[in-house]
């Protein structure tokens, strides 16, 4: 065979490959395929994160605004299978003006209960924290730990305490100023988000649909899809944390009924609140009910406290969380607990409150649009053998020499 023969295959490779000749490919690839590809999906992530940076930095200058919006939507998901049921029986305006009062009555009677619970045994429970208080202290003087604390160290670190409050007192009266501002911030929150479910509750679906009507036509079906979905996992999120708070504070104020642990209906509606703080509020929830006990009634209802919470939360986990909500949020254990670390690091107890539904949401939106390939079955895969390296690596340096020798046959002729 001739040399020119015997050359035409790599000039050929290199015609159709295009790594040498720009003007018949019309690119020239230098880097690997793999480098490449790095470098492609490289300046991708950074172009989306750098989005969501944005998005996160626009809703933080934004902050009581998107707050706003975000009870506004808790409360017409809760709210909306009500005007549902009144709307069958008057007009919507008039449905919505009846599920808001309803639901504000039912608010004001349990802040009314549990204010007449509290003042009704605040005398006893006085009495029973200062006997409860001294347990405490003979217990750590005198118990088993491997540590004791004197009345004496007691004493101590409460001088200590009364100095400190002495030297930032005109710090404390100044944060305390502005905390009355932070409340009236509130009441104006809670005002606008009641103001905005109004309308969410009485005309949601014209809304919705004008805002499809400012879009392009042909991307509105898919907008309306992510709506629909997003939507029904947000409600659903929101009414089953709702339900499953309720039946969370029911069962505590069962359990500290029964034990005769005091202030019943404030810790029950500490559980409630505790509920809608994933991973961290049933904890610390649990932790106050137990140093009620514990001062009240002695470490042995104490301990009967917190395992009777700790019951009621695998309760939630188990029995709860799956037949309310079912699919609606189907997010891994692992997946939550992230998701809420992620939020309470950036932006703290409402970081942890808004994050878990808002991840939830932009999940079930992105499964329902992707196009998915059909599943692998797990024995179709090849596992990975250890002793295959040393003939990867010859095929590896093959390739290399490969390489070499083509792109010394130009530089020869």
């Amino acid at each position: 065979m001739s040399e020119q023969d015997r050359r035409a295959p790599a000039a050929a490779r290199r015609v159709a490959g295009g790594r040498r000749n720009p003007s018949v490919a019309g690119a020239e690839h230098d880097a690997p395929r793999w480098l490449r590809l790095a470098a492609g999906w490289s300046w991708r992530i950074l172009v989306v994160s750098a989005a969501v940076v944005l998005v996160f930095y626009a809703t933080s200058r934004v902050q009581l605004l998107f707050i706003v919006v975000f009870l506004a939507l808790v409360f017409t998901a809760v709210l909306h299978p009500l005007v549902e049921l009144f709307a069958k029986v008057m007009p919507r305006f008039a449905a919505t003006a009846l599920a808001l009062v309803s639901a504000i009555l039912v608010l004001g009677g349990l802040i009314t209960y549990i204010t007449v619970s509290v003042v009704g045994q605040w005398p006893d429970l006085a009495d029973q924290f200062s006997s409860g208080i001294d347990d405490i202290i003979a217990f750590l003087e005198n118990g088993p730990l491997p540590w004791t604390i004197t009345s004496a160290d007691i004493d101590e670190w409460w001088q200590t305490a009364l100095r400190w409050l002495q030297d930032n007192s005109a710090t404390i009266a100044s944060n305390a100023a502005s905390q009355l501002g932070s409340v009236a911030i509130v009441f104006m929150v809670l005002a606008l988000a009641t103001f905005c479910t109004v309308f969410f509750l009485a005309r949601g679906a014209t809304m919705w649909h004008w805002f499809l009507n400012q879009l392009p036509s042909g991307v509105r079906q898919t907008w309306h899809t992510a709506g629909g979905i997003g939507w029904y996992t947000f409600s659903g999120f929101a009414r089953g944390t709702v339900i499953i708070a309720f039946c969370n504070a029911i069962l505590a104020g069962i359990i500290l009924a029964v034990l005769q642990v005091p202030l019943v209906a404030p810790l029950a509606v500490l559980v409630f609140i505790g509920t809608f703080i994933p991973l961290f509020g049933a904890p610390a929830a649990m932790i106050i009910a137990m140093i009620v006990a514990f001062a009240a009634e002695g470490p042995v209802v104490a301990a009967l406290v917190g395992i009777g919470i700790a019951l009621i939360g695998q309760l939630e986990g188990h029995v709860l969380q799956p037949l309310i909500m079912g699919k609606q949020v189907s997010l891994h254990p692992v997946v939550v607990a992230l998701v809420v670390t992620g939020g309470t690091l950036i932006a703290g107890i409402l970081g942890a409150v808004v994050a878990l539904p808002l991840v939830a949401v932009a999940w079930a939106v992105f499964a329902k649009l992707r196009t998915l390939d059909p599943p692998t079955d797990p024995d179709e895969l090849e596992d990975f053998d250890p002793s295959e390296i040393s003939s990867l690596d010859e095929q590896a340096r093959l390739a290399r020499d490969a390489e070499a020798k083509d792109d010394a046959e130009p530089a020869e002729t």
